[in-house]
């Protein structure tokens, strides 16, 4: 199963490992603020609704920052602004530690919105180039697999944490520990170099670029907009249920920290397989029946988990399959994207469909939110979870198939 790895020549396998690291550390400084709800929900009185929001506008931002940064990425360089983003989500993550209010944190997870989605459109575009078309599923998709370690490290530190200090001071920390990833940059500067297609379609000046609107031109309108409607969909989704899945299990299911993290732990355990398996698959059977099987599935688990009576045992047995499916449908997804786009607006194109479907995604968390005021938060966040998934399933059908495909200059 790893022989392929073997097989990659230097220059692509320091590319691949250069963003394992950046997804892992990514998902570090955003999982962060799932695990600190319960503390300053308690601690600020803030809402589920309050709280919801706070996780939108990270994500709403970082639409903006995805769009931005894969139109500059497109101008000048994919290894380049992934460093400027890492330095950007990790800085804003470090400084909602020192936040005394509701107003102060809304401003910094806003501005770590900008980082968070330029590292995926900077980080997407250059691992779906620097990869040959035959390798190019599996190593996209375990690049994605670094999400579940950062997410598994985040669990980690919380249950650390948490157990060890009051909680007035274990979320900060928290969100200082958010400051690691600044050191994956220097890793970049030294050792990854931009993807040779890239050079050879270089603009040469501002003028030769194609700019953040040309994604809407006739050639490329159809294919962006159904490719918006794919990332919304497993967006939605995977936000509905990561953001409000510690504090369901804290709140609903009455668990101690330890216990919270433990389940999350499976979940976690699940995810990373999940990466894994579905980069495989891509390659094997193709990018959209990939998409089509884990949907399907990861709508069953969510169902299972949060709108079916089950006592807290089959929870915990049910957490690696939901963890496993949802997280598993992100593999295919930048291959994917840098297949249906030429090398001249790659980079906006993936920046922008990304970006945008996790913009609308980023809406759940709020609605989840706000529905749980009239409804158990387990019901919401099954509802919002299975409806996003079956956009994913539409978007599915209207898009082609691009497995073994060579990227168009």
């Amino acid at each position: 199963m790893l022989a392929w790895l073997r097989d990659l020549e230097t220059e692509e396998r320091r590319t691949l490992w250069a963003c394992f690291g950046g997804w892992a550390l990514d998902a570090l400084d955003v999982q962060a603020y799932s695990f600190t709800i319960p503390a300053l929900v308690a601690l600020w009185g803030i809402s589920n609704a309050q709280a919801g929001l706070l996780g939108t506008v990270t994500l709403l931002l970082s639409a903006l920052g995805g769009w931005a940064t894969g139109t500059l990425s497109d101008r000048y360089g994919r290894a380049r602004m992934l460093q400027a983003t890492i330095l950007c989500f990790a800085v804003f993550t470090f400084l909602s530690g020192f936040t005394q209010n509701f107003t102060q944190l809304f401003i910094c997870r806003a501005l770590q919105g900008l980082g968070f989605g330029g590292e995926w459109a900077a980080g997407s575009v250059l691992i779906g180039e620097a990869i040959r078309s035959r390798y190019r599923g599996r190593a996209v998709g375990t690049v994605q697999s670094g999400w579940a370690v950062g997410w598994g490290v985040a669990a980690i530190v919380y249950t650390v944490l948490f157990s060890t200090l009051a909680p007035a001071v274990a979320w900060r920390a928290m969100f200082w520990v958010g400051i690691l990833p600044a050191g994956l940059v220097f890793y970049v500067r030294r050792f990854v170099s931009e993807p040779k297609i890239f050079d050879r379609a270089r603009p040469q000046s501002a003028a030769e670029a194609s700019g953040p609107f040309a994604i809407f031109a006739p050639e490329f309108l159809p294919t962006t907009l159904k490719t918006v409607l794919l990332t919304t969909g497993a967006q939605g989704g995977y936000y509905a249920v990561a953001t409000w899945l510690p504090t369901y299990l804290k709140t609903a299911r009455g668990l101690s920290v330890l216990n919270t993290g433990g389940y999350l732990f499976i979940v976690i355990l699940g995810a990373f397989f999940g990466f894994i398996a579905a980069a495989h698959l891509a390659d094997a059977i193709g990018r959209r029946r990939t998409f089509f099987l884990f949907a399907v599935t990861a709508a069953a688990m969510v169902f299972a988990y949060t709108l079916l009576p089950i006592p807290n045992e089959v929870m915990l047995f049910l957490g690696f399959p939901l963890g496993f499916f949802a997280n598993g449908m992100f593999s295919p997804m930048g291959s994917f994207l840098s297949e249906l786009f030429p090398t001249r607006v790659r980079g906006t194109a993936q920046g922008f469909a990304y970006n945008c479907g996790r913009a609308i995604g980023a809406l759940f968390p709020a609605l989840v939110g706000s529905l749980s005021a009239t409804m158990p938060l387990g019901q919401a966040i099954g509802v919002f979870t299975i409806a996003s998934y079956a956009l994913l399933i539409v978007a599915c059908v209207l898009l082609p198939e691009t497995r073994g495909r060579e990227l168009a200059v």
